[in-house]
C-alpha cells in the first residue's frame, strides 16, 4: 500500500488507536496526516499528538486544518470562521508527503461521509483525489465489535464500493475484555458483509501504553497483511459461540 485512508463506521471506534497500531509496524518511513482536527482548541494535543505518543517519535505527523468545536469538519469550520479543506488539498498534502514516506496514513473525522466542506465533499472525495494523483490508495475501516456494527460497516462498504474504492480489510477498535454473542458472531459476519477481510482486533483499553509495550500490542493484535502476527482464523474460532 501507498496510501492507506483510515476512517470508521462512526465516531469514538477507535481510529486513532488503530491507525497509530498500523503506523507502530510500518517502518521508519511511515507518515500520519489528519486533514481536520475537531474539538480541540490551539496548543492541545490532537490525534497526531496521540499517534506520536502510542507509535512513538519516528513517525513523521501533519495536521491540515483544526476546528475547537467537536462536530463534523464543515460544520466545526462554519461555526468558527475558518477555511475548509478541499479534497484537492488533502490530495496535494498525501503527494507530498508520499514523495519521501511509504506508506502514508490518512486518517478522516468520524466516518467516511462526514462532510469537509460547504459542498459536502468528503474523506471518500479525499481518497479520489489521491487516487487521481496517480498514487494507489486502499481504505481501512474501522469498527465496533457489538451489535449494529454489521448495518454501519455493511453501508460502509457499499459506500466505498459505488466510488470504486478499494477496501483493504476492518479492524475491530475496541475488543471488549468479555465480549457478548453479538460480538462473538460477529467475528464472523464482519468479512462476509464487508466484502473484505478482518485484519486485527485492538483490545479496550489498547491506548493505555505508549512505545515498546504498544507495538507489542499492536504485532499482536494486526493480521500480516498490516504488518502483525495475528490470526483472524483461529482469533474466530476461539470465539466462535456453539449452536443452539
Amino acid at each position: 500500500m501507498s496510501v492507506l485512508f483510515v476512517t470508521g463506521t462512526g465516531t469514538e471506534v477507535g481510529k486513532t488507536v488503530a491507525t497509530a497500531a498500523v503506523a507502530a509496524l510500518a517502518g521508519r518511513r511511515v507518515a500520519v496526516l489528519k486533514p481536520g482536527q475537531t474539538g480541540v482548541a490551539p496548543g492541545e494535543p490532537g490525534d497526531a499528538a496521540e499517534v506520536l505518543r502510542l507509535a512513538g517519535p519516528a513517525v513523521t505527523t501533519r495536521e491540515l486544518a483544526r476546528y475547537p468545536e467537536p462536530l463534523a469538519p464543515d460544520t466545526a469550520a462554519r461555526r468558527s470562521g475558518r477555511p475548509t479543506l478541499t479534497p484537492g488539498q488533502v490530495a496535494e498534502a498525501v503527494a507530498a508527503l508520499a514523495a519521501d514516506h511509504h506508506p502514508v496514513l490518512v486518517e478522516g473525522a468520524g466516518g467516511l461521509l462526514v462532510r469537509y466542506d460547504e459542498d459536502g465533499h468528503t474523506l471518500a472525495d479525499m481518497a479520489l483525489a489521491t487516487a487521481a494523483l496517480g498514487l494507489d490508495v486502499e481504505i481501512l475501516v474501522v469498527v465496533t465489535a457489538g451489535l449494529g456494527t454489521l448495518n454501519t460497516t455493511a453501508l460502509t462498504a457499499e459506500a466505498l464500493r459505488a466510488r470504486g474504492l478499494a477496501l483493504r480489510g476492518v479492524v475491530v477498535g475496541a475488543w471488549p475484555a468479555e465480549p457478548d454473542l453479538a460480538a462473538r458472531c460477529n467475528l464472523a459476519d464482519l468479512p462476509a458483509v464487508a466484502g473484505a477481510p478482518l485484519l486485527g482486533v485492538l483490545p479496550q483499553g489498547a491506548a493505555a501504553e505508549g512505545g515498546d509495550a504498544f507495538h507489542a500490542l499492536a504485532r499482536a493484535s494486526l493480521a500480516p497483511a498490516l504488518g502483525g502476527d495475528w490470526d483472524a482464523a483461529a482469533f474466530t474460532a476461539r470465539f466462535s459461540p456453539p449452536l443452539p
